[in-house]
């Protein structure tokens, strides 16, 4: 079989080329500064979705912001039990040795992740496949129950309502890492929530007094 050269891998190396000209041959000053390390301000946490890159997004330049993408956005709670915390390593990392001053949890609509733990429709789940996805969005099981007791389990509004449940639960679970929660207590450290929706490129951000999104404007 033939594949497609405008397809896979072949498609990434052209992008890359136009990256050497356009992107970094343009700003080797600013590579040159990188060599040192990097010293972003903030973290963002994202999904994994290929249609939401923060950095795209957000229109930032390389070592701007230090991102950790995974299945519908979600940081786990703070534990020391056995096992491999990617979440949590890169968190401790951020927020104890880049010391980011501000941490953004950002969902967004259309979210796999967050559709598959509203309608319980878990793919990859079966026995001896792992259950990797059942396992992580079951953070979202306490959350489950008022979405769909309010919006059911199907539809727009249902959907987006568990996205920005997922944004609040990270937002909670950010809170039990001690060294979080001592460095927003002194002002050291924000926690912001976020949702870009994919249907109209808007992004919100959340009020979390009133517990609402808002639209940036």
């Amino acid at each position: 079989m033939t594949m497609d050269s405008s397809a896979g891998f072949d498609r990434l190396i052209a992008g890359y080329r136009r990256f050497r000209a356009d992107g970094w041959a343009p700003n080797r000053e600013r590579w040159a500064t990188l060599r040192e390390g990097q010293e972003p301000d903030v973290m963002v946490i994202a999904c994994s979705d290929s249609r939401v890159d923060p950095a795209q997004i957000f229109d930032v330049d390389p070592g701007e912001i230090f991102v950790v993408r995974n299945v519908a956005a979600m940081v786990p709670p703070f534990e020391t039990s056995p096992g491999h915390h990617g979440v949590s390593a890169a968190l401790e990392f951020a927020v104890q040795f880049l010391k980011v001053k501000e941490i953004v949890v950002m969902g967004h609509g259309m979210c796999g992740g967050c559709k598959a733990a509203l309608t319980q429709e878990m793919h990859g789940s079966e026995p001896g496949e792992g259950g990797f996805i059942a396992d992580w969005i079951g953070l979202l099981d306490d959350v489950r129950a008022p979405v769909v007791a309010q919006h059911g389990t199907t539809g727009r509004d249902a959907e987006r309502a568990m996205e920005q449940a997922g944004v609040r639960v990270s937002l909670a679970n950010l809170r039990t890492f001690p060294c979080i929660r001592q460095k927003e207590r002194s002002g050291e450290l924000r926690l912001t929530g976020a949702f870009f929706a994919i249907s109209d490129g808007v992004l919100h951000t959340l009020d979390e007094t009133t517990g609402e999104f808002s639209p940036v404007t």
